[in-house]
């Protein structure tokens, strides 16, 4: 390193003599001669002073060179006034080549590199203190004070960084000074526009101009991204505090209101208490938007009688903003008249539907009622994959979805159903292209249904975008919303606040919900308004009497037969309570020796019949039955089927009808003819321990796995429906005929067979588990 330091400076010394020695200079004497090279000399030496150690990468500081300078110049002024004296013939030529060494290596040289240096010392270098000071203290007044005083210096002063000679001494002051300055400028310009622009919308707000404050704070939102991060710059924390606090005083931000109801399954009777609580919500909230998550079809005499003329009749009457569908409303699909009474339903709807997983397009009865597109302006009695509505000026994105296990537990026929979290991600993406940033997905899903179809936890989970989701199908309470503020992985994602409202009408949902101008939920409020404590509104009372009228003239009618005690139809709270849907109940047991007595009249050799606990659908009071209680019970209007299985077949079905216990399976089957028994300490799959046939004796006696047995259910279960495939296979090969005869009527009819009506089991389905 030293032998190349050596060789630098001989170099340039070299090189300067080439430069600047004087040729062909003759003196007139020694003295005068002595007095040149002298000076010479000394000029040379000024511009050594700091070319020189620039070559070994060390930048020589101003104060140092002022001596080498001044020496320079008075010797250079001794020499010129000596040759000016002297009586040198050539002294043109002496005083010529003097000062072109002088302007070459003192004017141009050393001169300019000290005004570069003290510049650059002097103004640049204490600018970047200050500008070091006010990061380290958070100071975004001064930051911004010193950013402005650095932009001006760097565009209008640092030209004279680049005016003196010497290539490595002025690349080193660039370097240690203006390239920095530079970086910081580039580092600072996005942080400190924002602090401006922080401060010109505070200005904005203290003169009442809001709006013009709020178009400064959006512009701020597409710098944030480019903000250096807390590490690069400590201070950025300080800078987003006062970003989020101008936000905050700017953003008025918006509030949707909004009512729900699911699963109403044609409580049509208390449609007159639930729009007085309707009108209640709307007297406060007068933008509220009512919203239907499904299942209005099926469950009551209403259903059975009018098809669900009765409730669209009065859902117009109540207002309603939009709907989605439930399995249920395709419960007449198998009918000979197929879909067509949905169709009539949807047409006289004053509200439009949403659907985004469905296929209509093959049904004859609803292929002409579907939108493919969003529409921002639906048509009442049409079908949409997704609805724009504008609320208080804001425009809301809402679609629908329904269950893909419609296609098990109901009668689709020719309607098919896609991937509902492909649909979802797909219409929230829409939604996005069109403006939209607040988004409702109207499901019909369950709440925290089987993963293995679909439920709105792992939707809310899995897509994103999605704000609200106003959700049916699994009859869950929710008395407060549930936040879904995590993705499948676990990662923090916006949130998505899920709400449902139990079943038959008994709640009206309520939710408030809070959003930034992002469209970001920021906050929430729901609750559950009790149906039955609300008062008849007149308007509705007198519509539904006319229905209600036939209604009670059907549920009057007497069978004839007596109830000694409540036949209960229980449902779980918690997973330890009995369940129409996990265990064995009278009524179950009524209903299938109903099946299996009607069914031995058509083929003697039936031996079994089965009921899904999900098709049970309510109780029957002590006292006088009914027609109404009987036909409560089995509202589906299913017919009876018989059908040929092996055993093999019958014990994978029940593996299926044990598979959820001890939660709630709706393809629980219920038994006569039979006793089964299962072992819930086993494995899924396992947990059939015996299946035992009444024989012609009065004894039971275990089913054989390669024989094979006629039993007698309902068309639904017949046809793989609540998930038995292996039903369906059946059916598929000819295996199954339908009897065409009312369940209802089966049940009515053993009813009235029976001497006594009590509320007893008798361990035709037992756990064996110890």
């Amino acid at each position: 390193m030293k032998n190349s330091n050596l060789k630098k400076s001989a170099a340039a010394a070299v090189i300067a003599t080439t430069l600047f020695s004087a040729s062909s200079i003759s003196f007139a004497n020694s003295s005068l001669q002595n007095v040149v090279d002298e000076a010479s000399k000394d000029i040379k030496n000024a511009s050594y002073a700091y070319v020189v150690p620039a070559q070994s990468g060390k930048l020589v500081a101003s104060g140092n060179l002022y001596a080498s300078l001044n020496k320079a110049k008075a010797n250079y002024q001794k020499a010129k006034d000596a040759i000016v004296k002297s009586d040198a013939k050539n002294k043109d030529t002496l005083i010529k080549n003097l000062d072109e060494l002088y302007y070459e290596r003192v004017t141009k040289g050393l001169v300019p590199y000290i005004d570069a240096y003290n510049y650059a010392d002097k103004y640049l270098d204490p600018i970047m203190k200050d500008i070091q000071k006010a990061e380290f203290d958070k100071d975004w007044a001064k930051l911004e004070k010193a950013y402005h005083k650095l932009s001006v210096q760097l565009k209008t002063r640092t030209a004279i960084l680049y005016r003196f000679t010497g290539k490595d001494a002025r690349d080193l002051l660039l370097k240690q000074y203006k390239d920095p300055a530079n970086q910081k400028r580039d580092a600072l310009m996005v942080p400190v526009t924002v602090y401006m622009k922080v401060n010109q919308a505070e200005a904005l707000v203290k003169a009442g101009k809001k709006e013009d404050a709020i178009k400064v704070v959006d512009s701020i939102q597409s710098l944030l991204d480019r903000l250096p991060s807390e590490k690069t710059l400590p201070a950025v924390k300080e800078l987003l505090l006062q970003v989020e606090a101008i936000a905050d005083k700017v953003d008025t931000g918006f509030t949707l209101s909004m009512m729900h109801l699911n699963d109403t399954h044609a409580h049509t009777e208390q449609a007159p208490k639930r729009i007085t609580a309707i009108k209640d919500v709307r007297a406060v909230k007068p933008s509220a938007l009512l919203i239907d998550a499904g299942d209005v079809f099926s469950g009551t005499l209403y259903f059975n009688e009018f098809k669900g003329q009765a409730d669209v009749e009065l859902m117009n009457l109540m207002d309603y903003d939009v709907m989605t569908f439930g399995n249920h409303e395709f419960d007449l699909g198998s009918s000979p008249e197929g879909h067509l009474a949905l169709s009539e339903f949807i047409k006289k709807s004053k509200f439009p539907f949403v659907s985004s997983n469905v296929n209509f397009s093959k049904d004859i009865n609803l292929k002409g009622l579907f939108n493919v597109n969003v529409s921002s302006d639906p048509k009442d009695g049409q079908i949409y994959s997704g609805i724009i509505k504008e609320v208080d000026g804001q425009k809301i994105g809402l679609f629908g979805l329904t269950t893909a296990e419609t296609v098990d537990i109901s009668s689709p026929k020719d309607v098919t159903f896609t991937d509902y979290i492909k649909a979802a991600q797909k219409m929230v993406d829409e939604f996005e292209k069109q403006g939209v940033n607040k988004v409702i997905a109207v499901t019909h899903i369950g709440f925290d249904d089987s993963a293995e179809y679909d439920n709105d936890l792992l939707l809310a989970a899995a897509v994103t975008g999605i704000d609200v989701i106003v959700g049916g199908h699994s009859h869950t309470q929710l008395d407060k919303p549930v936040v879904v503020d995590k993705d499948k992985n676990g990662v923090k994602k916006d949130p998505t606040v899920i709400v449902q409202a139990y079943q038959y009408s008994d709640f009206l949902g309520t939710l408030d919900v809070n959003f930034d101008r992002h469209g970001k939920v920021i906050g929430h409020d729901g609750k559950l308004i009790p149906i039955k404590d609300q008062k008849d509104d007149p308007a509705a009372a007198e519509l539904l009497k006319k229905y209600s009228d036939k209604i009670k003239e059907i549920k009057g009618k007497e069978i004839g037969v007596t109830a000694e005690q409540e036949l209960t139809n229980p449902r779980v709270k918690v997973d330890t309570d009995p369940s129409v849907r996990k265990n064995e109940t009278a009524l179950g047991n009524i209903i299938t020796d109903g099946m299996l007595a009607k069914a031995k009249t058509f083929n003697n050799k039936v031996v079994m019949a089965l009921q899904n606990g999900g098709g049970i659908r309510s109780e029957i009071n002590a006292g006088p039955i009914t027609v109404g209680e009987v036909i409560t019970v089995l509202p589906f209007g299913n017919t009876l089927a018989t059908m040929e299985v092996t055993g093999a077949e019958l014990k994978a079905a029940f593996e299926i009808s044990f598979k959820s216990y001890p939660k709630e399976n709706g393809g629980f089957l219920h038994v006569s003819g039979a006793k089964v028994e299962f072992d819930s300490s086993k494995p899924e799959g396992q947990r059939v321990v015996s299946i035992k046939i009444k024989a012609a004796d009065g004894t039971y006696v275990d089913i054989k796995d390669a024989v094979q047995y006629v039993v007698a259910t309902n068309a639904f279960t017949a046809k793989g429906g609540d998930g038995y495939d292996v039903f369906a296979k059946a059916y598929a090969e000819g295996r199954v005929t339908d009897l065409g005869l009312s369940d209802w009527e089966n049940l009515q009819e053993q009813l009235q067979s029976m001497k006594t009506v009590k509320n007893e089991i008798e361990g035709r389905i037992v756990d064996v588990k110890k």
